[in-house]
């Protein structure tokens, strides 16, 4: 990639410091893009408990939270890659970002209607959103200076995605969560009319935080339509087509594809339901201390992240995939045949071993792509619809009667693909030791 500023003219070398000089307003922009889809994310898992109270769900049903938004994400990150192929990078984080914004300011006539479906087409929308903005700034990043540098541009960028994820559970558990919790017993006690007004209550509750989060999202949009940004040459000549099937047919990347549907499968089932699960193995936690245990597991996440890619320097990364994702099949079983704190603290540590885990696969997914990596990167990307797969399916077990521990086997049956992945292309040298980041 060559940058130059984003107002025309030819290419220009770029500078050999990290940013190159006018650029780093865009960079710190494009570096936010990070934060904001972490922050959409995680805020998933407290909506699945929140809408548990407000809306009189079961663990199934909540779960559908997850469904639409990786729906989003599966079907908006083609067209997205299409878009900046055909009118740059600005213009697909503009559309991501309003997106995104629109989604986040449907939750309030959402919560006043107090219906199940409007709130999963808000999140639709606002995963559309993210789509764009994660298809967009993973590959940006690069843009913004020297080459050489460029993994640590993206680990910069990484780690702002590693803070999101951490304070999204905090600022759930602070402003989603009333405190308020009722059992069953007390709930049955309720007049129709003070269940009513418990329930629009707790259905509020999400009105401001998201009220809030549109806000960001509009400023940021502001400031990108007008940021000096590199400009990007398009990665394959004009008259020059990249055949869908011929990546489809790539079976190095296909097997990357499916790798990477199995693990946010994994990734998102655990944080789904890890609150609740808490919960089950120590029920005299509270939501808010369970919240920010969440938040401790996703900092193990972040931690992993830079552990992850200092020992890349000395074990190739296909290798370490493979141990980091064996580590996970163990810790899942863990957390699946013992309890208390013991299980809970077992499957909070797997978000130490996820941490390497998307972007290792997105790398060796991508490498040796050439002209095709964004379409390679777009479909890596709708491969997140794993994340719509696993929650559903654990909340349907644990409904069954066989609880969170039994769901369990979903996650772990999914890192079991991911490290025959990682055995498959140990047998390859793997060229990268970065990659980029997580959903």
């Amino acid at each position: 990639m060559h940058g130059v500023a984003d107002t025309g003219g030819e290419t220009a070398r770029p500078s050999d410091r990290f940013v190159i000089p006018g650029f780093l307003p865009g960079f710190i922009l494009v570096t936010s893009l990070f934060f904001l889809w972490a922050l959409a994310s995680n805020f998933n898992d407290i909506l699945i408990r929140q809408f548990q109270k407000a809306l009189s769900l079961d663990r199934a049903e909540a779960s559908l939270i997850q469904l639409m938004f990786y729906l989003g994400y599966f079907f908006m990150a083609l067209p997205a890659g299409l878009v900046i192929r055909r009118f740059g990078y600005r213009a697909g984080i503009l559309v991501g970002l309003g997106l995104y914004a629109a989604g986040a300011l449907l939750f309030w006539p959402a919560a006043e209607v107090r219906l199940y479906w409007p709130f999963l087409g808000a999140l639709f929308v606002l995963a559309s959103g993210a789509a764009f903005l994660e298809t967009a700034a993973n590959p940006y990043i690069v843009a913004f200076g020297d080459p050489r540098r460029a993994a640590q541009r993206l680990n910069l960028a990484q780690a702002f995605n590693g803070v999101g994820a951490v304070l999204a559970p905090i600022i759930g558990g602070v402003f989603i969560f009333s405190g308020v919790e009722h059992g069953t017993a007390a709930l049955a006690a309720m007049s129709p009319a003070e269940l009513d007004a418990y329930r629009a209550s707790e259905a509020h509750m999400v009105q401001g935080p998201y009220l809030a989060l549109a806000g960001v999202v509009l400023l940021v949009f502001m400031a990108t339509a007008v940021v000096a940004l590199p400009k990007v040459s398009a990665p394959a000549e004009k008259g020059e087509r990249v055949s869908l099937g011929s990546l489809l047919a790539d079976r190095p990347l296909m097997a990357a594809v499916i790798a990477q549907f199995f693990y946010v499968a994994a990734q998102v089932g655990i944080w789904s339901f890890f609150v609740d699960f808490t919960k089950d193995m120590m029920p005299a936690t509270p939501e808010k201390t369970a919240a920010f245990m969440l938040s401790a597991s996703l900092g193990l996440f972040m931690i992993g992240r830079f552990a992850g890619a200092a020992l890349m320097h000395k074990i190739a990364a296909p290798r370490l995939l493979l141990i980091f994702a064996a580590a996970n099949v163990l810790l899942c079983a863990v957390a699946g045949l013992t309890a208390g704190v013991v299980a809970v603290a077992a499957l909070g540590l797997t978000s130490f071993f996820m941490s390497i885990q998307f972007p290792t696969i997105f790398a060796l997914g991508v490498e040796g792509q050439g002209k095709r990596t964004s379409l390679a990167s777009s479909l890596i990307i709708m491969a997140i619809i794993g994340g719509a797969a696993a929650p559903p399916l654990m909340g349907l077990i644990s409904r069954s009667g066989g609880g969170l521990r039994l769901a369990m086997i979903v996650p772990l049956v999914c890192f079991l693909v991911v490290a025959l992945f990682a055995r498959t292309r140990s047998k390859t040298p793997a060229a990268l030791d970065t990659a980029p980041t997580a959903p």
